[in-house]
């Protein structure tokens, strides 16, 4: 029926991509400790926590990652048969390596699913089975999975809800023909598909909002407790508790969450109005 690729691109060199949003040098041994650390400790366990299985996850790594991170990146992964560490030369080789992985993989499923999700991110346990419950044999539909929530965990633990429409999430269902895969381009670029379908009805995603991130800011509000929400976004047994103690009270941060709200209610109101009247659009 179709094959599902979970798709991460994780130290690939990028000539447009240099520094952190703190003007700290991007890819050298310190990034890639940090950068690992949140791996292990959110991504992963979230990942390999999914509820349904069918599916592969393909993690790019550049073919310069030191011997020490290579060890550790396949010793991590070699307890999940269906997690893969592809080594490639930076990012010009991303895109052409996916297509050629797939196109290797998967010549008996008529129908491909390509989804998406950052290193340092977190999935709800259903989101691999809410993605593929919109299957339906489309021969091209985007899935852009609307709301979620983000975590702040530097300098102080904050969480809360956020609504973003064309995230960093999104999926893509396809006929397996030459399929473009949700990697043909930036997230953010979605807004021009016409043939895309906002999942509103839970909470699927946990963006991880830390001190090396590139562009994202802490926007989140609400009244949000990590103790009701863990359940569904499994991270390591140490994060689970050290959220558990230190995230701050919403009582402490109501008026950022107030300014928050707004914000995200502008930016969300702003691309949806934007795409009716059809601002978005390919040229």
């Amino acid at each position: 029926m179709f094959a599902h690729y979970l798709i991460t691109r994780f130290n690939l060199r990028n000539s447009e991509w240099n520094l952190t949003k703190n003007n700290e040098t991007l890819l050298n041994d310190e990034w890639m400790e940090d950068r690992m650390y949140l791996f292990e400790n959110f991504c992963l366990p979230s990942v390999a926590a999914q509820t349904n299985k069918n599916f592969t996850w393909l993690l790019y790594f550049d073919t310069t990652t030191p011997e020490k991170f290579k060890k550790r990146i396949e010793f991590i992964l070699s307890k999940h048969t269906n997690f893969k560490a592809l080594f490639i030369d930076g990012m010009p080789e991303f895109y052409p390596k996916i297509q050629e992985f797939i196109a290797n993989s998967s010549v008996n499923f008529p129908h491909i699913i390509t989804s998406r999700i950052d290193n340092d991110d977190c999935l709800h346990k259903n989101f691999i089975n809410e993605i593929q419950n919109q299957f339906s044999s489309q021969n091209f539909q985007a899935i852009d999975v609307i709301k979620g929530y983000t975590l702040q965990i530097a300098p102080n633990y904050i969480l809360g809800k956020k609504e973003h429409l064309f995230n960093p999430f999104i999926s893509l269902i396809e006929l397996n023909k030459n399929p473009k895969t949700v990697w043909f381009s930036n997230h953010a670029q979605w807004k021009k598909e016409n043939r895309i379908t906002q999942i509103t009805h839970d909470r699927l995603w946990l963006s991880i909002i830390h001190a090396k991130n590139k562009v994202n800011q802490f926007d989140g509000y609400g009244d949000v407790k990590w103790n009701d929400i863990k359940i569904n976004f499994v991270v390591s047994e140490n994060l689970d508790t050290l959220i558990s103690k230190e995230q701050i009270p919403y009582s402490q941060w109501k008026f950022l969450s107030f300014l928050n709200k707004i914000k995200v209610d502008f930016n969300f109101l702003s691309k949806k109005f934007k795409k009716n009247i059809g601002i978005y659009k390919y040229k």
